[in-house]
């Protein structure tokens, strides 16, 4: 499996913005796990989208959807990034896009989330269809509202039209929750102007997003590391989860039979706990998909990145034909993020899983469905360990 990429934006605290980053802090945490919606067809893709009354602002206020590009890279840095590199990357061989943004880790209604200042005219163009045709969606934004993904929405439990803390940890403003829209981006739940951002205290196209629709990212982040500042990062938007390339697991980098009994039986005690957006533990009151999963396999001393995405990458993805009892079960259910993994359960065995569905219910043991399903997670302990760090 290759090296997972690392994740590193600065966060709000207050109205200042740390000025180093860690190595192995986490980017923009998303915490978009969600099961599958019940609706279908074109009914389940319009509920992803929704804008709150309408703000006054003129329709020409924003421009009208362009040409739509596909963001493959995000790069970010603790502060702005030189203009000299932005106009190198847009000239770049086989660069279609360019997109600067403002992007920190902040706090929107109680939850640490990946939080973006944008220009709404210019932004759209690099979301998913039904979010970039929305031009109610991005006058709301424009005029000062904060725009957040579905599953926060949905999950987190954050009303539509409703005013809802934003910024640091010490300092936050009220903003109201003017459209629900998934952004595509997995590790971005929250969309603000720039002009908003910067009122809040967030650093000035310290990003960029960056879209390279004939080259594998993978090898133009490689060469884009070459000329990035020293506290700049480069990651693959929404990266493929990775089969093994022979079609089998290696045995001894695997959890023993042990493991997998502490984890099942750890998972066991938190039947009935409350689904918690964001929930990781008994301080939360509850947990959500990945939070269940981090807590579960850290009671045999295997650490988990925060979010299913990231779970996902901490092993070799076999089919669920071949699942065994301690495996995770993952599932690709937003369709506005092809490919990004938004649901995680444990497989027990005999088609029985033990997950924490959605908001509004509990921690429980399910059958196992199949819709969206990518397949079972065989998990390394070293490679979790490692990507936990």
């Amino acid at each position: 499996m290759g090296k997972p990429n690392r994740r590193a934006l600065p966060t709000i605290i207050g109205v200042s913005v740390l000025t180093t980053l860690g190595a192995n802090v986490a980017v923009l945490v998303a915490r978009g796990d969600d099961a599958p919606a019940t609706t279908r067809g074109a009914e389940q893709r319009t509920r992803f989208v929704a804008a709150s009354d309408r703000t006054g602002l003129s329709p020409g206020a924003v421009a009208p959807q362009g040409r739509r590009l596909t963001p493959h890279v995000l790069v970010a840095a603790p502060s702005t990034l030189p203009q000299d590199l932005v106009a190198k990357v847009r000239g770049a061989k086989n660069v279609k896009g360019v997109e600067v943004v403002d992007a920190v880790q902040g706090m929107v209604a109680g939850k640490r989330v990946g939080l973006m200042g944008v220009d709404p005219s210019t932004f759209r163009n690099y979301t998913p269809k039904p979010t970039a045709r929305s031009d109610a969606l991005w006058r709301n934004v424009a005029a000062g509202d904060v725009a957040i993904s579905f599953t926060m929405g949905n999950d987190g439990g954050v009303e539509l039209g409703s005013q809802v803390p934003v910024g640091g940890r010490r300092s936050q403003s009220p903003l109201r929750v003017g459209a629900y829209a998934t952004m595509g981006i997995g590790d971005v739940d929250a969309v603000v102007s720039r002009a908003t951002a910067q009122a809040l205290g967030m650093p000035s196209g310290n990003a960029m997003l960056i879209s390279v629709p004939k080259t594998e990212p993978g090898t133009f982040i490689k060469k884009l590391r070459k000329v990035l500042p020293k506290n700049a990062k480069a990651v693959e938007v929404n990266p493929e989860i990775e089969a093994p390339e022979t079609g089998q697991v290696p045995n001894g980098q695997v959890m023993t039979a042990r493991q997998i009994r502490t984890v099942i039986r750890a998972a066991y005690t938190r039947l009935g706990w409350p689904y918690v957006w964001g929930g990781e533990s008994e301080h939360e009151g509850g947990y959500d998909c990945s939070g269940l999963m981090q807590y579960a396999f850290a009671k045999a001393g295997i650490r988990l990145p925060r979010v299913a995405a990231d779970q996902a990458r901490v092993g070799w993805v076999v089919p669920y034909s071949k699942a065994r009892p301690g495996d995770m079960l993952i599932w690709a259910n937003d369709p506005t993020a092809p490919g990004y993994i938004s649901h995680i359960a444990l497989y027990l065995g005999k088609g029985k899983m033990l997950a924490a569905p959605r908001r509004g219910t509990v921690v429980q043991v399910q059958d196992v469905y199949t819709r969206n399903m990518r397949g079972a997670v065989r998990l390394s302990p070293k490679i979790a360990n490692g990507l936990a760090r």
